[in-house]
């Protein structure tokens, strides 16, 4: 009661049940977030702020940068953020001024199966996905469908009242999905497919995954699908999409094709799937890199070469100013005035960055389509140049202030609860 929820998230995607029906089944509020205002960071914190929002669910990609804004500090009503879809860096959590929930749940256990109340005395490595929530059991098994012991990994199963029925009109993968627990007559479990372990002291620890479906910002992507649209283009003989983390932090998925070159299969790609299914690079191979068994040699794949196109440098000031934020925020040495940011391995989550350190470097805000239809340092520069769009900032003035700041809902409770308890070890 009395909690108001920021929902963000498209309806197509399970998280919207949770930030929906879960507050008005709990008597809370339900705040609409205008379209689009995930994609930009200070948006979004405007928006908690302004709106009071309390509870702010949000996948780590995102998350990680929404801390690199300047806006939580409007952001004094908020009282817990919810971490999922994604693992969870204890150090990203440790940059939070407000509690942390980490949650963990297939789509097909409607919708979270665990949590786990981040502490932060801990550090160093993924924070635990936690144990099941009420209603729940969750089991790590190994392929006999036999416990495994504690910080043996296997493969997480999840039983209870959330597990779907199935997948419709699918009987085969129901049947190899939904499966029956050995544990309790009548009952069936979900398989996962995730890999896990216990901790000693009770804990499940996400490890990955037991196929070779991953998640890429938030989105889980099948790389075979991505491998057979880039085989359906008449010059591509052989292909293999992986996920890349050169820079720690930074998925990528990455295409390596037998072919006489690479141009234009990323907008084939892109004509067929959606932009989160995009690799962001394509590298041409004499022939894939096999292991002595015949499989794809993962470990023998070249890291790809984000080459820059022959472009002229800068000639102007904001020229050499974008130059830099572009070549920052992907990561590379340098970046000419008319090399594509999306063709050096950009996307829609580094599109956004990109435009906040545009505003915090130029202090001006660029509109995010303002960088998909002129993806190159020039095209940017002109815009900026031309448009009476492109508003400077306002400078941030000290204030007077007229009344004494009234105290937040959660500080009235915390006053409440010290009138009535007297001294105690509850809160400090």
């Amino acid at each position: 009661m009395g909690d108001r929820v920021l929902q963000r998230t498209a309806l197509s995607f399970d998280a919207s049940v949770w930030e929906l029906f879960a507050p008005l089944a709990a008597g809370a509020a339900v705040v609409l977030a205008p379209v689009g205002v995930d994609r930009d960071p200070g948006g979004l914190l405007r928006v908690v702020a302004e709106q009071r929002v309390t509870v702010l669910q949000v996948v780590p990609t995102l998350l990680q940068l929404l801390v690199d804004e300047p806006g939580w500090a409007g952001c004094d009503a908020l009282r817990l953020v919810v971490a999922g879809g994604e693992p969870l860096s204890a150090e990203l959590a440790s940059r939070l001024p407000v509690p942390v929930w980490n949650v963990y749940g297939p789509t097909e256990c409607t919708v979270d199966a665990t949590v786990q109340v981040w502490d932060r005395a801990e550090s160093g490595g993924p924070v635990p996905i936690g144990g099941p929530i009420f209603n729940t059991r969750v089991f790590v098994l190994d392929g006999c469908l036999r416990p495994v012991p504690v910080g043996v990994v296997g493969e997480l199963y999840v039983a209870g009242a959330g597990v779907a029925r199935g997948y419709v009109g699918r009987a085969g993968l129901t049947g190899e999905r939904f499966v029956a627990s050995p544990f309790v007559v009548g009952e069936r479990m979900y398989r996962s497919g995730d890999l896990a372990k216990w901790t000693v002291d009770g804990r499940l620890v996400f490890v990955g995954r037991a196929d070779e479906q991953v998640k890429v910002r938030g989105f889980r992507v099948e790389p075979g699908e991505v491998a057979s649209v880039l085989l359906e283009h008449p010059d591509v003989a052989q292909a293999a999409v992986v996920v890349r983390e050169d820079v720690p932090g930074d998925k990528r998925l990455v295409a390596y094709v037998v072919a006489a070159e690479a141009a234009g299969l990323r907008e084939f790609v892109g004509q067929r799937l959606p932009e989160y299914m995009v690799p962001s690079a394509v590298v041409v191979l004499d022939s894939l890199p096999l292991t002595v068994n015949g499989k794809l040699d993962r470990r023998a794949l070249p890291a790809p070469d984000y080459a820059l196109g022959v472009s002229r440098g800068p000639v102007s000031v904001r020229e050499e100013i974008l130059c830099g934020v572009f070549a920052q925020v992907l990561g590379v040495t340098s970046v000419g005035v008319a090399d594509d940011f999306f063709a050096l391995g950009g996307h829609s989550l580094l599109a956004v960055r990109l435009v906040s350190r545009v505003r915090a470097v130029l202090g001006v805000e660029l509109p995010l389509r303002v960088l998909f239809e002129a993806p190159t340092v020039a095209g940017l520069a002109t815009w900026l140049n031309e448009s009476s769009v492109a508003v400077a900032r306002p400078v941030l003035r000290a204030a007077e202030r007229t009344a004494r700041t009234p105290l937040s809902f959660a500080q009235q409770r915390l006053w409440f609860l010290s009138q009535l308890d007297g001294p105690s070890p509850l809160y400090n």
